[in-house]
């Protein structure tokens, strides 16, 4: 049994069913958060160093213990014995690791769920772990990020093995949803004068031509119901297209910076030498076959005397001594020409190289490209994530010496070290062309001043570009956004933190999108007996979720979606459900403890 939070008794070793949470970063304290929510009591385990999330334990009454020199005492007295599980969200992978298998080797049988930003040894801990218990806060987050700074208005998802979609769409017209979508799940609509984001709509909602609703169903609906925008023939031509378009403009612009004032000189004498050697020979030279050069045998003897190649073709030893004299001069004249033009082509080439390298160039004709400002852990995957879908990106990053600089350019990525909250910088990665860019700094203030400098740079096109910040509190998130008028300020915990939460207590997310700027979360939750959900119709659920598809556990029938109103569930079924977390959250409070039922409609 999961217990509920304690009211006095703070004495862990005692409790059943509590979750203890090692880390108090920003995981951790969001973990904590959600869990009380759902009613189950948790116990923090860290350093002791941060005392105003002491502060704020203290306000929760959630018990906290600080890591000793032997860390397995602090989580026995954290009630290892009677947790339903441990949550492992260090601040180092390092630290995580080492908590996690002392946990396994403490006790076999609890669910040990870990935070890992390196993928082959969360692969590794996941053998330990168990399947499912190694997650990375870098890989939940970077989706949405991709899909916004890409403007994704398809989200496909996999449900008991059947495919769904959830497509976002203008209303065609004045009409209701049921009239203009039938029978698809209207999941969110965002009204066309921005006023914020009707989650969870009825189908008797009526909508205005020009509001973006997201409706889903499975892929076969979507397709009958004309909503389907894969198109992926079209898609890959298109980014082939666009992709090469960009090699051939950065490539011409790039040579025609790459020759400077020496180069153009040598370039214009080496014309006017070849013109007149052309000319003279064509008048003056006479032991062609044919007794006097045509033009083109003139242009052809003046390239093999100017490249020093001679081929026996033609010569100047029987002509005239004035036409010798001539000779001689076009010899020195070409190789001194050659040898100039390859010396200081070759010096241009490997200036821009060493440029390049250093991260200190300036990016040449390129557009439509997405810009990932700072490369942790989190940009890394962002960028990624662009580069898997076959879209060009850029990188702006201030520390030369960062890890991951390697990593992008073996990705074919330019990157650019510099600052971006200077104009200069944002100016030399091209933002004013760009289709998007994903400011992901660990550094909330940084941010901040990325997100001004950008406004103020892309200026009209502020409000086309989308434009995504990373916050680590989701509150400041929510002030920037309406103090500042940015669209995307997300926070890393406030996404991931569903998915610890719901790897400790037993229900599964499946995946997160936004709808204009509000998190959804598709989650499986199961119906267990005694649970509180068992003979619930949908229509007492709430307002602000729905459920998309139940799998129920007698029949055998496959998945039953969408369901109706009146539709009951049963012990034993598999619900499939789609809304903001807050709402998850409270049904899997009512499964978890029996709440009464509310009976809002549906």
């Amino acid at each position: 049994m999961l217990r509920p939070m304690p009211e006095e008794e703070l004495d862990p070793r005692a409790w059943q069913g509590h979750v203890i949470v090692c880390g108090l970063g920003g995981i951790g304290v969001r973990v904590i958060e959600q869990l009380r929510t759902i009613g189950v009591a948790a116990v923090a385990l860290d350093d002791g160093v941060d005392a105003a999330r002491g502060e704020l334990l203290r306000d929760w009454r959630v018990p906290r213990f600080t890591r000793a020199a032997h860390t397995s005492e602090p989580l026995i007295a954290a009630g290892l014995e009677g947790a339903l599980a441990v949550v492992c969200a260090e601040d180092t992978d390092l630290k995580t690791l080492e908590v996690a298998l002392l946990v396994r080797d403490l006790r076999a049988d609890v669910r040990v769920v870990v935070h890992l930003d390196n993928p082959a040894v969360g692969r590794a801990v996941e053998t330990v772990t168990g399947e499912g218990g190694v997650l990375d806060v870098a890989g939940l987050f970077a989706p949405s990020v991709v899909d916004a700074c890409l403007g994704a208005t398809t989200h496909e998802l996999e449900l008991a093995g059947e495919r769904f979609v959830a497509v976002e769409v203008p209303a065609p017209r004045l009409g209701s949803l049921r009239e203009l979508f039938g029978d698809l799940a209207p999941v969110g609509v965002v009204t066309r004068h921005d006023d914020g984001v009707i989650v969870a709509p009825g189908r008797d909602q009526v909508v205005v031509e020009g509001d973006r609703v997201t409706v889903l169903g499975t892929a076969a609906q979507i397709e009958a119901a004309g909503l389907d925008e894969h198109h992926d023939v079209a898609e890959a031509a298109a980014t082939f297209a666009r992709r090469t378009l960009n090699s051939i403009a950065r490539t011409a612009q790039g040579a025609a910076e790459a020759t400077d004032t020496a180069v153009r000189i040598t370039l214009a004498i080496g014309a006017v030498l070849t013109i007149v050697s052309t000319l003279v020979l064509h008048a003056f030279y006479y032991e062609s076959p044919d007794g006097k050069m045509s033009l083109l045998q003139a242009l052809y003897f003046t390239m093999e005397v100017g490249a020093t190649v001679g081929f026996g073709d033609y010569s100047f030893a029987h002509e005239s001594a004035g036409m010798q004299i001539f000779g001689i001069a076009l010899i020195i004249a070409g190789t001194l020409l050659v040898s100039t033009l390859f010396a200081l082509v070759t010096n241009a080439l490997v200036a821009r190289r060493i440029e390049q390298s250093l991260g200190r160039g300036r990016l040449r004709g390129i557009a439509g490209h997405v810009v990932v400002i700072g490369l942790g852990s989190v940009g890394m995957r962002v960028l990624a994530g662009l580069v898997a879908k076959g879209r060009d990106a850029v990188v702006v990053e201030r520390d030369e010496d960062n890890r991951y600089i390697g990593e992008a350019r073996g990705l074919g990525v330019p990157v650019v070290v510099g600052d971006a909250t200077l104009g200069t910088t944002l100016e030399a990665v091209h933002v004013s062309t760009a289709a998007g860019v994903a400011v992901m700094t660990s550094d909330d203030m940084a941010n901040l001043e990325t997100g001004l400098a950008l406004r103020e740079t892309l200026d009209e096109r502020w409000f086309d570009v989308p434009v995504v910040l990373r916050v680590f509190d989701r509150a400041l998130g929510g002030r920037l956004e309406g103090s500042f008028g940015f669209r995307h300020v997300w926070s890393t915990s406030a996404i991931a933190a569903p998915w610890f939460v719901g790897a400790a207590v037993g229900f599964g997310v499946i995946a997160t999108f936004y709808v204009g700027n509000v998190p959804f979360l598709v989650a499986r939750l199961n119906v267990r007996p005694g649970g509180g959900l068992v003979g619930l119709e949908m229509r007492e659920l709430g307002a602000r979720l729905r459920v998309i598809a139940i799998d129920r556990a007698a029949g055998g029938t496959g998945l039953e979606h969408p369901p109706r109103r009146e539709t009951r569930l049963a012990a034993g079924d598999q619900a499939y459900l789609v809304g903001p977390y807050e709402e998850l959250l409270r049904v899997v409070r009512r499964e978890l403890h029996g709440e009464e039922r509310e009976g809002v409609p549906a």
